[in-house]
């Protein structure tokens, strides 16, 4: 009766306290079959895994000394929140990551679940949850060495909480991926306007300009929340070509890459610099790729 008691307020509470917004869900209910079309409404996210799967890849063997030929990744838990319909969750998968995949729509899982079925070894690597980021917490404190939230903070309810919840599942000097889009004129007449009256690349109503986030406030938000931001990387997408490219400017698209500071007393002060400094030549490849 006690854990009956305990799971009726959980959820109570995490219906008053989520970071899930209705409204987005019921925009993405309606897509949810429609993840593995290439050429459809998810295709810009499709040529996206072109530049994001290589930035969380070179960062993280950047980071580490130790990995494995073939599955670079291998032995790092990833926690890919908002996975949709597995778009990053399976090549990062392939990358030999261990992958768990939440997303509070119940179709989106039942599509990745479905597709990921098709290889045996991701069958093995990926688990897929329907589930918001707050209700995971209590069961994954300190879990993940990664996380991954892209194109994600765009459409949540409060993000501040989002990253405190990101900072609790994530383990001291864990990595936080961010992929999002900034809060500019620019942004508004080519991510709405173009993307989604003129194009139709995107559809139409999936984003509100209110709900874009500048850098410069993700980056307070998370320094505030015990993250040190590392990289800030500009995208650019081209619809012509259907591809994107890194680029110097952050005011459309970009990625970031934050990292939660240690337990106290388990590195050195004189330890961070050198971290930096290995980190230094991938801000610079990142801009380049």
């Amino acid at each position: 009766q006690l854990s009956l008691f305990r799971l009726t307020m959980k959820r109570l509470f995490s219906a008053s306290h989520s970071s899930v917004d209705s409204k987005e869900m019921k925009k993405f209910q309606l897509l949810a079959h429609k993840w593995w079309d290439e050429e459809g409404e998810y295709s810009a996210l499709h040529s996206m895994n072109d530049i994001r799967v290589p930035f969380i890849r070179d960062t993280l063997l950047n980071m580490s000394s130790n990995y494995h030929l073939g599955n670079p990744l291998s032995g790092v838990k990833i926690l890919d929140v908002g996975c949709g319909g597995g778009l990053l969750s399976e090549p990062l998968g392939r990358l030999g990551a261990s992958v768990t995949g939440i997303d509070p729509l119940e179709d989106n899982i039942r599509t990745a679940d479905q597709h990921k079925s098709f290889d045996p070894v991701l069958a093995k690597r990926i688990q897929y949850k329907s589930s918001s980021l707050e209700e995971i917490v209590e069961e994954c404190m300190e879990t993940f060495d990664v996380i991954v939230a892209s194109e994600v903070v765009e459409h949540v309810a409060d993000l501040e909480m989002f990253i405190k919840c990101c900072s609790q599942v994530l383990k001291p000097e864990g990595s936080l991926f961010i992929t999002t889009i900034n809060k500019t004129q620019l942004s508004y007449v080519l991510g709405i306007v173009v993307a989604e009256k003129i194009t139709g690349i995107v559809p139409e109503g999936t984003h509100e300009w209110e709900k874009f986030v500048p850098p410069e406030e993700l980056e307070r938000l998370l320094e505030s929340n015990g993250f040190s931001v590392k990289t800030v990387n500009g995208m650019l997408y081209n619809p012509l070509l259907g591809s994107w490219s890194w680029m110097e400017s952050t005011s459309v698209n970009y990625a970031m890459h934050a990292v939660k500071s240690g337990a106290q007393g388990q590195s050195s002060p004189a330890d961070a610099p050198s971290e930096l400094e290995s980190e230094q030549p991938l801000a610079t490849a990142g801009t380049t790729m």
